[in-house]
């Protein structure tokens, strides 16, 4: 249909813009080197937020980064779901509006949880415990960060969760609800549920860095893998059990005595 064709340019073009920001925030010298032009006015808002670091950000651009990073990061790995609620609404031939629901709902969780990552990442700064690129500087709480990755991935609702991601026609069939009013109530629950899943990872943002890119490619990539039924089911626990011990080896490196 090409209703849903123009959905999904609109839902790739979207992420792809979403990592292009990503990487604009990070370059280097780009207020002097960029001479860009918008209808006459220069895109100060935009060379503005690109020079911004994440040690000084306003709750405002911490907000946004962190709801670009979400829309790069996260939609991406539920791809699977959205497809196949596609199909679902394709073969009841309700058009794509309740597809849109769906996405938008879903964005609209992670967009709840970068206004919380944006709040924690404003304290951090304030704290003095973030250097420019949004890496901790604190052993402390990169240990605890990672400690508390690696033991969620045993929880209970963490495997609750990634049931749902990895049987998406279940979940669907589970929660139906038709038309676009049922769409945004499904994109909602799908969007908490795989917040259930990540969250704890994407917090480790913090470690890496929140504008690293290479980070957010990697977590975006083992996301994705999770929720598959194959793949995830041997994952999830081996990626628990490095965390644990990453976190071990952050928290206890520091008490050993150096020789030289």
């Amino acid at each position: 249909m090409p209703g849903s064709r123009m959905l999904w340019l609109t839902f790739y073009a979207a992420i792809l813009a979403a990592w292009a920001v990503l990487f604009a925030m990070q370059a280097d010298g780009l207020r002097e080197t960029a001479g860009w032009q918008l209808a006459g006015q220069p895109l100060e808002a935009f060379l503005s937020l690109c020079s911004a670091t994440a040690a000084n950000a306003g709750f405002g651009a911490a907000v946004l980064m962190w709801a670009l990073m979400a829309l790069a990061m996260m939609a991406p790995t539920a791809f699977p779901a959205f497809r196949t609620y596609a199909q679902l609404t394709q073969t009841a031939a309700a058009g794509s509006l309740p597809l849109a629901a769906l996405v938008g709902g879903y964005l609209a969780v992670w967009l709840g949880f970068s206004g919380l990552a944006g709040s924690l990442q404003v304290w951090l700064a304030g704290q003095t415990l973030l250097d420019p690129f949004g890496k901790s500087v604190s052993n402390s709480l990169n240990a605890a960060l990672l400690l508390l990755a690696g033991t969620y991935q045993f929880s209970r609702l963490k495997q609750a969760c990634l049931s749902s991601c990895r049987n998406p026609l279940t979940f669907f069939f589970s929660h139906w609800q038709p038309g676009a009013r049922g769409g945004l109530s499904l994109g909602l629950r799908l969007g908490a549920v795989c917040l259930g899943c990540c969250w704890a990872l994407m917090l480790l943002a913090f470690v890496a860095g929140t504008m690293n890119l290479a980070f957010m490619g990697l977590a975006m990539v083992l996301m994705t893998l999770e929720k598959l039924p194959d793949i995830g089911a041997k994952l999830t626990a081996p990626l628990g059990v490095f965390l644990i011990l990453a976190g071990l080896v952050v928290l206890v490196l520091p008490l050993l005595p150096i020789t030289i």
